[in-house]
């Protein structure tokens, strides 16, 4: 009972110095609320009011009709430019897509030949540019094709694709940002906070304070999990149901709370992490270089980028072994697809095993640190 209640008090502790610490808070604040709005409405993974501008040296039907094809919101009204502009408006970044149709386009195309229409990519914009260019491609051979065939009926092909998407009918990629958002943000926040509160603990000189007191390293690790947990758990909470429920209306396919145990038994792992770095680190600027090794690869080979099918067949191997990996899985099949906890209770499991074993190797490594510092 007593290491219950030395765990209650020094977990408020915890609590109170998060609160006073105005810029932890204020991370806190955008990182579970702007930066998700801003996540969710960023346009820059889709085409969105591209530029585009024609270079029409044919001045004929089919041309015109190529040029009015293009539409909102894939892409803005086209210009029409000179062609002897192309090169210049590329280097001054005015159009991420400038399309040259060469002189006899149509007279070509009616008589069988096959003519080359130029289409120049301000590659710069990446994904816009790279995921556009295919647009492009599609908009004018369907043109192509009506003006052929004479009217709107286009050849059926060989094969018929019957494509359903599914939990996200519209492809929309801000249901798929805002939840991911929250994701990492956690993962972040909760190696940043349970780090930073050993640091600053040291460099008050309020470690020393705490080791002279009747107190275990157990107890003390175990009230700095609890109160960052809690902390980041409360803000999630807000986060799922105020800004993504309720500002930007993405509809949640599972159950939160189911969602928010597989958060907590996360946390346990993630804070542990942030503990374990800590005792290895002397400073915050250290603490900020061992956090950017750790969270990038857990970031970005987790799943929550891109799938993890996608990676080599031994990186998908080595991924099993990080927790975040079983994080990312659950979080999406029950945010996304609804699952209950029937599917999801091995990657609970495999989650609360990591947390432990990192609990532990944090708990070590405090005794150890603490054992220099008494000494």
């Amino acid at each position: 009972m007593r290491h219950l209640r030395n765990v209650f008090w020094l977990g408020t502790k915890e609590v109170r110095s998060f609160l006073s610490d105005f810029t932890l808070v204020a991370l806190m604040i955008w990182s579970f609320s702007f930066s998700i709005i801003s996540m969710a409405q960023n346009t820059a993974q889709e085409v969105h009011n591209a530029a585009i501008a024609i270079a029409d040296e044919d001045h004929s039907q089919l041309s015109q009709a190529m040029a009015h094809a293009f539409l909102p919101p894939y892409f803005k009204p086209a210009q029409m430019i000179a062609a002897k502009d192309i090169d210049r408006l590329l280097d001054l970044a005015r159009y991420t897509f400038i399309i040259d149709i060469p002189p006899h386009f149509q007279r070509d195309v009616e008589a069988g030949r096959v003519p080359a229409v130029q289409v120049n990519v301000d590659a710069t914009a990446a994904l816009q540019a790279g995921v556009g260019a295919g647009y492009v491609q599609d908009i004018l051979m369907d043109e192509i094709r009506r003006h052929v065939t004479r009217g709107e009926q286009v050849p059926a092909d060989a094969v018929t694709l019957a494509v359903h998407l599914s939990f996200n009918p519209n492809a929309a990629p801000g249901w798929f940002m805002s939840i991911m958002g929250i994701i990492n943000n956690i993962n972040m926040l909760a190696i940043i906070l349970a780090g930073a509160a050993v640091i600053r603990e040291r460099e008050h000189g309020t470690m020393d304070h705490l080791l002279t007191m009747p107190l275990s390293p157990v107890e003390i690790a175990s009230a700095k999990v609890l109160a960052n947990g809690f902390v980041i758990s409360v803000a999630t909470t807000i986060s799922l149901y105020a800004v993504v429920r309720g500002l930007l209306a993405i509809p949640i396919a599972g159950s939160i709370p189911l969602f928010l145990c597989g958060v907590m038994l996360y946390l346990f792992f993630a804070s542990a992490v942030g503990l374990f770095l800590a005792t290895v680190a002397r400073s915050m600027p250290q603490l900020g270089l061992l956090f950017m090794l750790v969270f990038m690869p857990m970031q970005m080979l987790s799943g929550g980028n891109t799938p993890i099918e996608s990676e080599p067949a031994w990186l998908q191997v080595v991924m099993q072994g990080v927790a975040s990996t079983h994080f990312v899985s659950f979080a999406q099949a029950i945010l996304y697809r609804g699952a209950g906890f029937s599917l999801v209770w091995p990657d609970f499991l495999a989650v609360a095993g990591f947390g432990a074993v990192f609990f532990a190797l944090a708990v070590w490594r405090f005794r150890k640190v603490s054992a220099v510092a008494v000494g």
